[in-house]
């Protein structure tokens, strides 16, 4: 050690390599209380920012599909999953009649193929851009012109490999823009006016394919949006809605929004639950371990003190290690998550089946943050309270235990 000056950091990492292996157990359990700590905290930050977004892209009060379809409705807005379903554009006349509706709409949705003839097989929702008041609102948030005939919009999920168009049913589409992530199950679907829509479907049944009942776009919808007059409750028009029309499903959007609500609600207090249990056996477990590993260091202890090593000094020497193990494991468990969570994250959304959105970068860094200040806090706690409790003990009674 000639000619190098020790102090308490330099000393602390003679320590911890001196005990490799009870460094790297200790270390291990920081890792998997990091571990746990981030991944839980996105998880529960994407639910909740999920369920923002979905109240937000809604955008109608209520949704009319055909009667057997809810299901597939649900699907498409949360799982985007491709459906295609219709009934025929007569209900959407009857439907601006009704007492309490201020506005609708409708949309039409077909499905691309899994072929050669489309780039990638997606939702594609057809909407009237003369009296949308869903779509267009949050498209304009990154396309701020009208969308051309022949042009769409697609969402952020959507892999294409020539960004400028996109190929359905072997024709190319301009790529006007693509949204931002939402979520949803609306970033795996493709938009368009219902002019470029209805030439899909002419392109698709060229190729072919057929849709339900042969459903032309001119003749058949898919779902009626519906915004109800302010003061209306939303209940009684509803109840107007199936007075006047038979054969189709009627949809309270804040119902369903609700419902997924609960169910998320469901799934976070079970994670919160879990994650409290976790942490709190791991915060015992780094305790002990402490406290064994320094009951078993209490002759190196005394014999730091009896060649002049002060309290205070030796309390910042082993909260330093407590420091150093701290951030090794709080870096090691964040890095675990990205190496192995986030590459399966697309695949762990699906299997989800509820709105979620990726926490983006900075958030990321805050909950990062949070784990690696959570983690020191658990490591050099648990470190001093076991030195003030092995500190008690007088110096010459330890160095004369075992004789």
């Amino acid at each position: 050690m000639r000619g190098h000056k020790l102090n308490t950091v330099s000393v602390a990492v003679l320590n911890l390599k001196h005990s490799l292996t009870r460094s790297v157990g200790l270390v291990s359990l920081m890792a998997a209380l990091s571990f746990v700590f981030f991944l839980g905290t996105l998880f529960s930050g994407g639910l909740k920012s999920g369920l923002i977004n979905l109240k937000d892209r809604m955008g109608a009060d209520i949704m009319v599909v055909p009667v057997e379809n809810d299901a597939d409705m649900e699907a498409v807005l949360l799982k985007g999953e491709p459906s295609c379903f219709y009934f025929e554009r007569s209900v959407y006349d009857k439907t601006k009649q009704i007492e309490g509706v201020k506005e609708c709409t409708f949309q039409f949705f077909l499905t691309s193929l899994d072929a050669k003839c489309c780039d990638t097989r997606v939702q594609l929702i057809g909407f009237d851009p003369a009296t949308d008041f869903c779509i267009a609102p949050w498209i304009t948030k990154a396309y701020d012109e009208s969308l051309e005939n022949g042009a769409v919009i697609i969402g952020s999920d959507i892999s294409v490999d020539d960004e400028a168009s996109i190929k359905l049913f072997d024709t190319r589409y301009k790529v006007a823009a693509r949204l931002d992530a939402t979520g949803t199950g609306l970033d795996k679907a493709v938009f368009g006016t219902i002019d470029t829509v209805k030439g899909m479907y002419a392109r698709a049944y060229e190729k072919g394919q057929r849709f339900l009942d042969e459903a032309d776009p001119d003749n058949f919808i898919s779902t009626i949006l519906i915004k109800t007059e302010e003061g209306k409750d939303p209940g009684e028009v509803v109840k107007n809605i199936r007075k006047a029309l038979g054969g189709v499903k009627v949809v309270e959007s804040q119902s369903m929004i609700r419902n997924t609500a609960d169910n998320m609600k469901r799934i976070g207090v079970l994670l919160y639950i879990f994650e409290f249990l976790f942490v709190l056996t791991l915060t015992v477990t780094v305790y002990l371990v402490f406290y064994i590993t320094l009951n078993d260091r209490k002759k190196e202890m005394a014999i730091l003190r009896v060649i002049g090593v002060t309290k205070k000094n030796l309390v910042g020497i082993l909260q330093t290690e407590a420091l150093i193990l701290a951030v090794l494991g709080a870096l090691g468990g964040i890095a675990a998550v990205i190496v192995f969570v986030f590459p399966f994250r697309i695949f762990l959304i699906d299997r989800l089946g509820m709105p979620y959105l990726i926490p983006g970068l900075l958030k990321s860094a805050v909950s990062g943050l949070g784990c690696v200040l959570l983690t020191i806090l658990v490591s050099c706690l648990s470190s001093f309270l076991t030195v003030i409790k092995i500190g008690k003990n007088d110096v010459y009674a330890t160095m004369r235990e075992g004789e």
